[in-house]
């Protein structure tokens, strides 16, 4: 009998007291860093005004000049109306694009160097027109059909030969000389720069000869103008770089 009572007093244990509903464990307290939230708020308004700025940028567009696909320009060449078109981009202080409105103050100047077509022109590749450079002249060839290439133009280089069967001597005649032989065939000038060479328009009545102009050394300038005042004178291309 007092063995079930001790069982039965150590079921009924006391029950330990409940934890108050209204007390809290104790919160770790946070660091506040009002600079980094700064900071922050910096980058977000930074990132708004740059994204803000593109935008604008990007819609405000200027009418400048280009050059037409397949319209190459030569070191020394002006350009002509015919040669460019307008085209829209974005504006953009740093780069001097040329202004579609400024066109006929651009057709006063010369290439520097030989442009590509489909280039989009900047001031820097323009200089004004100079007169013919110390050492140099300038010389008016008068020349027949396959006496120049069909599709020479200004800018490019040129040698200018001698030809014709005969080839007046010092004394003023006429001697039998054939291409091969004597003076003959002979280069007058190695290498001379085309200054001009304006095409024939269609519909014009011509004589059948085509005026080119060379620029040349002034020591040849002589030879070359009796040469082509004879009709022997016939113009090679050869490159530019040679």
């Amino acid at each position: 009998m007092k063995v079930q009572e001790r069982t039965g007093a150590g079921n009924h244990r006391v029950p330990s007291p409940a934890q108050s509903s209204g007390e809290r464990l104790p919160s770790v307290t946070r660091e506040r860093k009002p600079a980094l939230a700064a900071l922050a708020v910096l980058l977000i308004l930074v990132g708004a005004l740059g994204a803000t700025v593109l935008v604008l940028r990007a819609g405000n567009r200027v009418e400048v000049v280009k050059l037409k696909a397949h319209h190459d320009i030569q070191a020394g060449q002006s350009l002509t109306t015919s040669d460019v078109e307008s085209v829209m981009v974005a504006d953009d202080a740093s780069i001097n694009y040329v202004p579609y409105k400024q066109l006929r103050t651009l057709e006063k100047l010369q290439a520097k160097n030989a442009l590509v077509g489909g280039t989009v022109l900047i001031g820097d590749m323009f200089a004004d027109k100079t007169g013919t450079p110390a050492g140099k002249a300038v010389v008016g060839l008068s020349l027949k059909d396959g006496q120049y290439p069909a599709d020479i133009k200004a800018g490019d280089t040129v040698t200018a030969y001698r030809v014709g069967d005969k080839v007046s001597g010092s004394n003023g005649s006429s001697n039998d000389n054939a291409q091969t032989g004597g003076s003959g065939g002979a280069a007058i000038v190695e290498r001379a720069t085309v200054a001009a060479a304006p095409k024939v328009s269609s519909g014009t009545i011509s004589s059948g000869n085509r005026s080119v102009t060379l620029t040349v050394n002034a020591a040849d300038a002589a030879a070359l103008a009796q040469a082509s005042a004879n009709g022997e004178v016939a113009l090679v291309l050869v490159p530019n770089n040679g």
